[in-house]
């Protein structure tokens, strides 16, 4: 029942939390203060969504049906590829599930191809399947950990809501723009051996028509899916629930009996644990970065430095952006990233906005984009590790394509910030 599976999401959640330093997270009342549980319950629930995703198959027929309409022309399966991973995003959230699901999908497209592992071809379709993904995760509100860790820390720290229509109207531009970069850059960094694939449409109506019809369990969760994107998209809008009690509703609806996708039982087997865990203890470094006032120690020290007291809003996301993308390079999680520097950036600017007037919540959700930057190292993502365990590419040919993403990204964000994001009021 309901009652019985939220006792047990909360007790879930107050576990995880205790693990870490949780004194820091704990209420007097409840146990733990409502953005902790919120969204740590929140980002298990999306877990749920992404297991049932690869249960059921549903994630593997999407990616089949977006690739079975592109054609085998090489530069045609990656767009297919890059178009697949922005789908996806919407389905499946959570990175690693989206690329374990597209791995193989390509890999058997290689294999049967007869395409050379080592080939330029199985190169950059592999990086592509990991660099989209972490481009999505930009784009889309519920794609990603690091988000919803960074929404936690801006409702407690700025006492502010984003809904995920807010979200991917001011970050979808963005993703959209860097989709078509990350298409070009493979393009002519990595150019393919051959033009086109023979027999390559026709792998991909096999691999489909192997799956069969849609059975009951793939349209119950299209259809929790469907409804739960409506209710994502129309928050705030059509109805007051946020993205974390409309999720934590659908995933108690896949596990209804008579109505369910999933037992108990299977959920336990299928959800990576570790990643809750982290997820837990990364809200609670940055609780204690607050609450030993080490971020408005670090946030003085940086706005000094760097006299941003004086500075213009785009020179303070230019240093700040250019700050996140360099320190990425020594994180391998941009959800640890982003709960030990998401903290710090909002003192900072909340330091500079004494002396100008500045959208502290708008400049903090741009540089949460600039967290999920991990485009230049393998060991930068968990999705790119996935990816380089095919060895169809070597380090440095991730690094040769992922340098110049990276700076094309840092572009991408201070032209938006000057045009785009000034229009919507992200930045004043």
């Amino acid at each position: 029942s309901f009652l019985v599976l939220s006792k047990r999401l909360r007790r879930l959640s107050a576990g995880v939390l205790a693990c870490s330093p949780a004194s820091l997270c704990w209420s007097g009342t409840t146990g733990l203060p409502s953005y902790c549980w919120c969204f740590s319950v929140a980002e298990w629930s999306l877990k749920v969504f992404a297991a049932a995703m690869m249960k059921t198959g549903l994630d593997k027929r999407i990616a089949l049906v977006v690739l079975s309409k592109i054609g085998a022309k090489t530069h045609h399966v990656l767009a297919g590829v890059i178009c697949v991973g922005f789908v996806l995003s919407f389905f499946v959230p959570s990175t690693t599930a989206r690329v374990s699901c597209m791995v193989p999908i390509v890999m058997g497209i290689i294999a049967v191809f007869g395409v050379p592992r080592k080939s330029k071809f199985a190169a950059i379709m592999l990086i592509a399947v990991a660099q989209a993904d972490s481009i999505w995760n930009v784009g889309i509100k519920t794609a990603a950990a690091q988000n919803m860790v960074a929404l936690g820390f801006i409702e407690k720290q700025l006492g502010t809501t984003i809904s995920w229509l807010d979200w991917f109207i001011a970050a979808a531009p963005f993703a959209v723009i860097m989709s078509v970069l990350l298409y070009f850059v493979l393009l002519k960094l990595m150019p393919p051996e051959m033009e086109e694939i023979p027999g390559g449409r026709e792998k991909i109506a096999q691999e489909l028509s192997a799956l069969g019809p849609m059975k009951t369990d793939e349209k119950k969760l299209l259809f929790i899916s469907v409804v739960l994107l409506f209710f994502w998209a129309t928050e705030k809008i059509v109805h007051p629930f946020d993205t974390s009690s409309t999720t934590i509703v659908a995933v108690t609806l896949m596990m209804m009996p008579g109505i369910g996708i999933m037992t108990w039982k299977e959920v336990q087997e299928r959800i990576n644990w570790g990643t809750l865990l982290l997820f837990g203890v990364g809200i609670s470094l940055g609780s204690a970065i607050l609450s030993t006032k080490a971020g408005e120690w670090i946030a003085h020290v940086i706005v000094q430095n760097f006299g941003l007291y004086d500075a213009t809003a785009t020179f303070i996301i230019a240093i700040l952006a250019l700050f996140l993308i360099l320190i990425h390079l020594g994180f391998a999680s941009a959800t640890a990233l982003s709960s030990a520097m998401i903290p710090i950036c909002i003192s900072v600017l909340q330091g500079a906005s004494e002396n100008m007037t500045l959208n502290v919540v708008g400049m903090v959700m741009i540089l949460q984009y600039t967290i999920c930057f991990g485009f230049i190292l393998p060991v930068n993502a968990p999705q790119n590790m996935i990816a380089y365990s095919t060895d169809t590419f070597e380090v440095k040919d991730f690094i040769k394509t992922g340098i110049p993403l990276t700076v094309l990204a840092y572009l991408t964000i201070l032209l938006l910030t000057n045009t785009y994001w000034k229009w919507l009021g992200l930045v004043l």
